[in-house]
């Protein structure tokens, strides 16, 4: 089962309150989108070592994620955009937690939120929060792991696999 976590906008602005599901890509998925991430790092003048080449995600928390931030915008955009594909809504998560769906246009109406969330589906994917927070879990549950999330009970429970489906 794909790992999860559960992220609520504490920031102030449009999106405090608004609550977003990340889940894990697909290890197929994970381990193309670390190697062009890794292939981009290289292209940008950051030395891998030989071995870390294949090392997909691992590699990529072993170099360091700001080896990332070397990359050009025509190489990181693609990476982003691939991030976000993670994101989805829970509309009204107080309620119906279990309820989501993927992101339209107006879901987010801050760019720090954008950002953030981008923070955490990188975190998610590594094991651990490259924002310096040591409560990531790494099991099947959502979690709550950035000073800008929340958790409540209803945010923190698993998700069945009906409400999964909806």
């Amino acid at each position: 089962m794909r790992k999860e976590k559960i992220v609520v906008i504490q920031d102030e602005g449009r999106d405090k309150g608004k609550a977003f599901l990340l889940t894990e890509m697909p290890a197929s998925k994970a381990e193309k989108w670390a190697m062009r991430a890794l292939l981009a790092v290289a292209r940008s003048g950051v030395e891998i070592p030989v071995e870390l080449v294949n090392g997909g995600m691992q590699a990529l928390a072993i170099i360091g994620i700001r080896a990332l931030t070397s990359l050009s915008f025509a190489d990181a955009e693609p990476l982003l955009d691939e991030a976000m594909e993670c994101v989805q809504f829970i509309p009204d998560h107080r309620n119906q937690p279990g309820v989501y769906r993927k992101l339209i246009e107006d879901d987010i109406e801050e760019v720090t939120t954008r950002i953030q969330l981008k923070r955490e589906v990188i975190d998610l994917h590594l094991g651990f929060s490259i924002t310096g927070n040591p409560s990531i879990q790494t099991s099947g549950t959502p979690v709550m792991a950035s000073s800008n999330t929340s958790t409540s009970p209803a945010a923190s429970a698993p998700l069945s696999r009906q409400a999964r489906r909806r």
